[in-house]
């Protein structure tokens, strides 16, 4: 009692510091401290020792996590959330108070406005739905390669026990397509940051092209000069022409001595491997030259041998031919049959083998050109592939040829994952593969069918004049949907899970039933045992069968029997209970088989044109064919299976691109996205038939990206609007009153505060937000339009209609690069805009002198239909800029098109409803 009196402190509280100097009290269990006899009796052992202290199991590694969801602020989400509900309910009343107000002198105005008014509403609703639950993301590099690649009783010799990744990169047509540029990606790839025999790049060419192939060569010759020194001197980025063109001190942040002088003779070493490159078409054509002419000597040779007559001496194929001497069996300059762009062999080769499992160092050696004695300098297999073309065959473009590429690699290497990029697209940090991999390896790794990067671009003007950073759509669309399914496949800078891509559901899935949408969660199939060679395709798939896997997949048994071991060799290691479905540590350390003659043999036959012959591929399995939009089209059939994507934004840009600054050019590429999204509304990938297994937002933001092309119809009425209420007289209601003006003041003001939220949780700039608006309603009223027409042709009538350049104007100065900027190319796409802005630039100059002179003016109406002009020509500010070019290059066609419609618009106006004189000589009243 004496001691609890003297543990109570001057407040009257027990203090338990003072009670546990002045007892024999302890602090109890726990990892911070451990008495060392135990705390009850029952802890000695027989012979009244302590027994073992239950410490190392204590303190025994807990599971880390690889990777951490980190939700909104609440302070920004939150009124991002309540904004959409005000404006959603605005809306409504707005709308209603609309339809009960008729402006009963001008009903063809009216309905025009409200029935535009509708749709955009919808529109509006269909693309905020899915942005309620933005996310960002972070990944722990250091638990990866604690867990990976640190020596363990499971992985003793600490070898990687990554997952191997396969690299595929396409290009079709190196005159569109420059070589250097193509050459410049495999570099960044052969020196990023991964384990090296874990580790294989592909490289699709399309075309068959000998100069391709020759430059896949030339840069498998300077990786074994420019990968070493990357890794020597931590070089970021490992593009060399971007790394070599980087402003600034090349020397922060270097430790070595040796660095400069290093640095010194690569980019010598690089500007001899450029001029070697821009020089391949000249000595391939060259040495083409040569060798046709030997031939024709030849073939005179045995004329004259023969005694036949010269003069019948029948042609000589013009060939190209490959240094060694012999024909090329891709596409020759000269097209001939067996030889044409689209009738060549299946052309593959292995330029880089597969490394050995062991570091292999460089010799400390003076004739070296640069010391890599201290530096591992193997290199990641590397593969040149023309898939085989021949007539009467529907290649399929590129979803045929990353098809081809799939089976290829499985054959070859069959990593369990792929990372797929356009060839003017490179790794921009070397650490982004490794970041990928830690969603893949995390737990409920297993239910991912691929992570998205954010595509990024370079060479843009600093304005951004028509959005091409897009920054909109890939900081805020896609991240919102990463809170929610996950994003959409993109195209480029995306890494799959080979097993996702073969057609196969995930292990385990939910199913959202009923109105509620309930979710139930539902087991695809069992854990399968860990020995892979009992595995087999159909144990992944109830409604597979032994007799069915060949029809779905081909007749190709290595291929099949790459199925269940890329299967087994993605799932994340299951070093906790939590983990499901997951496979030993140490399983992947082993080295892969040697690539043998047989195995390239039989990779060589299902590239071949046959191969896809009554099977599911490009159907249900791998890219799928029928649109335009194929890279949509395959992630929207993974989410409807069940699968889950996740959307990675590092902190440095994972990969940079180009892409095309000119206006004619964007147009032309908004002008293929939307029509493949019209393919896509008009067929079996439309959300409204999705499955069960796609959420319910997610399922709207699949709505919305095959019905936004459609909106065009309404955005360009509703900009016809303006025009037509100025030179009318009329507005689209009959009187400015005050509930008209309240209900258009909220619906801005919540416009312009949801725009500020975004721009908040989406980290982008509200100059970027507004350029994104305005080349939303330019290419709404022009290549949107021409998407929907060209979509309902393809469907109604089977017609196809290609909105193709029919002239072309290069850029004068080439030391500008933005040159291509300021460059106006002809198109049929041009002319909408145009027209929109001369004809609201005539009516509201129409407009203003009829208000002047008339004897009782009505300002009211002119205002309200100028305020919605000035909205128009607002959003249209950088066309008029882009058509200004610079040193007047607007094809006068151009604006003679434009002022045609315009004046015969305005004409047919006038002789319809024309203007009344009054006794003063003013204009009719108002």
């Amino acid at each position: 009692a004496g001691k609890s009196l003297l543990a109570r402190n001057q407040n009257g509280e027990f203090d338990h510091n003072r009670w546990l100097f002045e007892s024999s009290g302890t602090y109890g269990y726990g990892n911070a401290f451990m008495p060392k006899g135990g705390m009850y009796e029952d802890d000695l052992d027989e012979d009244g020792a302590a027994g073992d202290d239950g410490m190392q199991d204590m303190n025994q590694k807990p599971f880390k996590p690889l990777t951490r969801k980190i939700p909104m602020p609440t302070s920004i989400i939150s009124p991002y959330r309540i904004f959409i509900v005000i404006r959603f309910f605005v809306l409504i009343f707005y709308l209603t108070w609309r339809i009960r107000n008729p402006n009963m002198e001008a009903l063809w105005l009216w309905g025009m406005s409200i029935v535009c008014e509708l749709w955009f509403a919808f529109s509006w609703l269909l693309d905020m739905l899915p942005k309620v639950n933005p996310i960002n993301r972070s990944t722990d590099l250091a638990v990866l390669k604690e867990k990976f690649e640190t020596p363990s009783p499971s992985n003793p010799h600490g070898r990687s026990d990554l997952p191997g990744l396969d690299v595929f990169v396409s290009t079709a047509d190196p005159e569109k397509e420059p070589v250097l540029t193509t050459a410049n990606t495999i570099l960044s790839i052969l020196a990023v940051d991964y384990p090296v025999e874990k580790l294989a790049c592909y490289v699709s060419d399309d075309g068959g092209a000998l100069l391709t192939f020759e430059a896949m060569a030339e840069a498998a010759s300077f990786a074994n000069i420019w990968v070493p020194f990357c890794k020597k001197h931590d070089i970021e980025p490992r593009n060399p022409d971007s790394y070599f063109a980087l402003k600034g001190d090349p020397t922060k942040g270097k430790r070595r001595s040796d660095f400069v002088k290093d640095r010194r003779k690569v980019k010598r070493e690089y500007d001899e491997f450029k001029v070697r490159i821009n020089g391949l078409p000249d000595s391939i054509r060259r040495r083409s030259d040569a060798f046709n002419a030997r031939e024709d000597m030849k073939m005179l040779k045995h004329l004259r041998e023969t005694g036949a007559d010269p003069s019948e001496q029948p042609k000589v194929k013009k060939a190209t031919w490959m240094a060694d001497g012999t024909h090329w069996p891709g596409t020759w300059a000269v097209s001939s049959p067996d030889h044409a762009k689209g009738n060549h062999a299946g052309i593959l080769q292995v330029m880089l083998r597969p490394p050995s499992p062991d570091p292999l160092y460089g010799m400390h050696d003076e004739d070296q050109l640069i010391d890599y004695s201290d530096v591992d300098t193997r290199l990641p297999m590397l593969v040149y592939m023309s898939r085989e073309k021949r007539p009467g065959y529907d290649h399929n473009k590129k979803a045929g040829a990353m098809n081809a590429l799939v089976r290829c690699s499985a054959v070859m290497s069959n990593a369990p994952f792929i990372l797929n990029f356009d060839c003017d697209h490179y790794i921009n940090n070397n650490q982004a593969v490794r970041e990928a991999m830690c969603f893949m390896m995390d737990r409920g790794g297993e239910r991912i069918c691929y992570i998205q990067f954010p595509q990024r671009f370079e060479g843009i003007d600093p304005s951004d004049r028509y959005a091409n950073h897009n920054t909109v759509f890939f900081d805020g669309n896609m991240r919102a949907l990463d809170g929610l399914q996950g994003p959409m496949y993109v195209g480029t800078g995306c890494m799959f899970r080979r097993f996702a891509l073969y057609g196969f559901d995930p292990p385990r899935t939910a199913e959202y039933t009923g109105w509620l949408f309930k979710k139930k969660k539902v087991t695809n199939f069992k854990d399968p045992e860990s020995d892979t060679h009992k595995l087999k395709a159909e144990d992944f798939d109830a409604e597979l069968t032994a007799q069915l896997v060949p029809r779905r997949f081909g007749n190709s048994s290595a291929m099949l029997a790459s199925i269940p071991i890329a299967e087994f060799q993605a799932r994340p290691i299951a070093d906790h209970p939590a983990v499901l479905h997951g496979r030993p540590p140490g399983t992947l350390t082993v080295p892969r088989p040697p690539l043998d003659p047989p195995t390239v043999a039989e990779a060589v036959s299902v590239i071949s044109c046959w191969y896809e012959d009554k099977t599911e591929w490009g159907d249900r399995v791998g890219w799928i064919y029928g649109s335009v939009t194929e890279d949509v089209v395959t992630g929207y059939r993974m989410h409807n299976r069940g699968w889950r994507s996740v959307y990675w934004i590092s902190k440095r840009d994972a990969f940079l691109g180009t892409a095309p600054i000119n206006m004619t050019d964007r147009l032309h590429q908004v002008l293929r996205w939307a029509t493949g999204s019209v393919e896509i509304f008009f067929s079996r990938n439309n959300a409204f038939l999705a499955s069960r297994k796609l959420m319910f937002l997610q399922r709207v933001a699949y709505l919305n990206v095959g019905i936004y092309p459609f909106t065009s119809i309404f955005l360009l009425t509703y900009c016809f609007i303006p025009a037509l209420s100025l030179f009318s007289g009329f507005f689209i209601v009959q009187t400015l009153n005050v509930a008209f003006l309240f209900y258009l003041l909220t619906i801005t003001v919540t416009l312009i505060a949801l725009g500020i939220l975004e721009v908040k949780w989406s980290g982008i700039e509200l100059e970027d937000w507004w350029r994104n608006e305005q080349f939303w309603l330019i290419s709404g009223i022009s290549a949107h339009l021409y998407a929907v027409v060209q979509g309902l042709l393809k469907v109604m009538a089977g017609i196809e209609i290609s909105f193709t350049l029919t002239a072309k104007a290069a850029a004068e100065d080439n030391e500008d690069i933005y040159a291509d900027l300021y460059v106006v190319k002809w198109s049929s796409l041009l002319i909408p805009p145009i027209t929109i802005g001369m004809l609201n630039i005539i009516a509201i100059a129409f407009a203003f002198a009829r208000t002047i002179y008339s004897d009782n003016p009505r300002w009211g109406k002119f205002i309200g239909g100028g305020f919605f002009s000035f909205w128009v020509l607002a959003h249209l500010n950088p066309f008029a800029k882009g058509l200004m070019g610079r040193r007047g290059k607007t094809p006068t066609i151009i604006f003679v098109w434009s002022g045609l419609i315009s004046i015969t618009i305005s004409l047919l106006w006038v002789a319809l409803s024309p203007p009344e004189a009054n006794s003063t000589g003013g204009a009719r009243d108002l």
